[in-house]
């Protein structure tokens, strides 16, 4: 079909119905289908139509003129599990800076050099090649100390999963490797380690401490997210769980002394609906089915 053609076509389908059904999208988020029926002026045939055709729109048109590359996410360091329980650390050489300082060379013009100037001249370019040398593999020190305290810290994480995820601050490891506080921070910007759980930047090892509801150790914010998501994964179509039935099952079944502004927290920061859309979702899903 010719471009303009195709445009034309494309433009029909813009018609007072399919107007009104965008107009009134935020009802359509939240599955709240009756009003949306009302507000549209159609019926259920008709509604189902037109989503399937919003289907088959492409949301990111301008991504098909893109030409950058994807760029993959290389891990600077490997954490490999021993048969003795314990963990080996390594960086990853592929992506560390190399720098090498060719001694030979130097005196060799050293040798041939007699102006007093460009004997300065070389014996400070020589200093500034150890010293970025020393620089670089005091770096690479740094990151391995850092990544095998944070191993160290969270070994329940790497053997059993998120749940075991511990609270953990930069404060924490740069005292346990001492350090300062901004050198932890700075070494772990922007730096990914690869595990037997998967490929994680470093910084998702931090996480804020959840008080426990019986006294025992606190929980990691990002552990009681992960029991959220579960609870809910989990919720039969016809109990749906409201965040303050949550925040008890939490407290009774988990010891996660949590609140309920922290439960609605913490499910919107994972993209998940209110109880009252997931109601609605699933109710449509059993409908279709």
């Amino acid at each position: 079909m010719p471009f303009h053609a195709a445009a034309r076509e494309r433009d029909r389908r813009l018609d007072p119905m399919m107007q009104r059904l965008i107009d009134h999208l935020p009802m359509l988020a939240e599955h709240n289908t009756p009003a949306l029926l009302r507000a549209v002026g159609c019926d259920r045939e008709d509604l189902q139509d037109m989503l399937a055709e919003l289907r088959m729109l492409d949301p990111k048109p301008g991504l098909a003129f893109d030409t950058s590359p994807v760029e993959t996410v290389v891990p600077d360091v490997f954490v490999r599990a021993e048969p003795d329980g314990s963990w080996q650390i390594e960086l990853n050489s592929d992506i560390l800076p190399k720098v090498l300082v060719n001694r030979s060379y130097y005196a060799t013009v050293s040798k041939k050099t007699r102006d007093a100037g460009e004997k300065t001249f070389l014996t400070d370019c020589l200093a500034t090649a150890n010293w970025l040398t020393k620089s670089l593999d005091q770096r690479a020190q740094t990151i391995t100390k850092v990544a095998a305290e944070i191993v160290r810290q969270q070994d329940g994480f790497l053997t059993h999963g998120v749940a075991y995820l511990k609270p953990m601050t930069l404060k924490m490891v740069a005292e346990a490797i001492d350090m300062h506080e901004s050198t932890v921070s700075r070494v772990t910007a922007q730096k990914y380690m690869a595990t037997p759980r998967g490929l994680y930047e470093m910084k998702y090892f931090f996480t804020t401490a959840i008080a426990s509801a019986d006294g025992g150790g606190d929980h990691s914010a990002e552990a009681v997210r992960h029991r959220i998501k579960q609870l809910i994964d989990a919720e039969p179509p016809g109990a749906i769980l409201s965040d303050d039935t949550i925040a008890e099952m939490l407290r009774k079944e988990q010891g996660m002394d949590v609140a309920r502004r922290t439960v609605a927290k913490y499910r919107e920061g994972m993209n998940i609906p209110s109880s009252v859309i997931r109601r609605r979702q699933k109710k449509e899903l059993a409908q279709a089915s």
